[in-house]
């Protein structure tokens, strides 16, 4: 079984580095800048980038690349969301790199895990379920859950575990695409996204 689940992350990690390629999309950010870009995003994502329900995903911490390129994708509707274009349509390239310079700058707030989640969702974050074909989410986005940034990884801890829920279901039904993420997802059981969902939550 060890030796089943080392293959997988070996296999997930060489998928990884060939399909993910990071943006440029011009200088570095000003996070001052971004600062006052952001008043009108605070109404979703809260003041400081932590949204203050699982509706809004919190922005605090996560990868500047990353929130980079989520904002052009969301710009180029290559990721569909109506709310997220309206805002995103007007943004410059240097807009979404102050923008984003501002929120990781930013400390996430912590969250808590349930309880009686807390066992299953450890073992699907750091180990995967082989026989599934779900590979350990450990793998891409850190023990911790910090994410990779040289590789466009996302920060995953302390997330609303209701927005990560969310975001695992769009996956599996192909509305978000992402090919690493739609393959880990398609085989996930709504039992195990409702448990890895809560454990991230917990991370930090």
């Amino acid at each position: 079984m060890k030796q089943l689940v080392i293959l997988a992350l070996s296999s997930l990690l060489s998928f990884a580095a060939s399909a993910t390629e990071v943006p440029e999309l011009g200088p570095q950010g000003d996070a001052a800048a971004g600062e006052a870009k952001a008043a009108v995003c605070a109404g979703c994502h809260g003041a400081d980038g932590n949204s203050a329900t699982g509706g809004f995903p919190k922005l605090a911490g996560q990868h500047a690349a990353y929130l980079a390129t989520q904002l052009a994708n969301f710009k180029s509707k290559e990721r569909d969301n109506a709310m997220m274009y309206g805002f995103a349509v007007g943004l410059s390239d240097q807009d979404m790199l102050d923008l984003a310079a501002f929120y990781a700058a930013k400390k996430v707030t912590p969250g808590i895990a349930k309880a009686e989640l807390a066992a299953r969702g450890e073992q699907i974050y750091r180990f995967g379920d082989v026989e599934r074909g779900v590979a350990a989410c450990a793998a891409c986005h850190g023990p911790q859950g910090k994410g990779i940034a040289s590789a466009n990884f996302p920060s995953l801890a302390g997330q609303w575990s209701e927005y990560t829920l969310a975001q695992l279901n769009t996956f599996k039904s192909g509305a978000r695409q992402n090919a690493m993420m739609n393959g880990v997802a398609v085989n996930m059981r709504a039992a195990d996204m409702e448990a890895v969902a809560s454990y991230i939550e917990g991370l930090r």
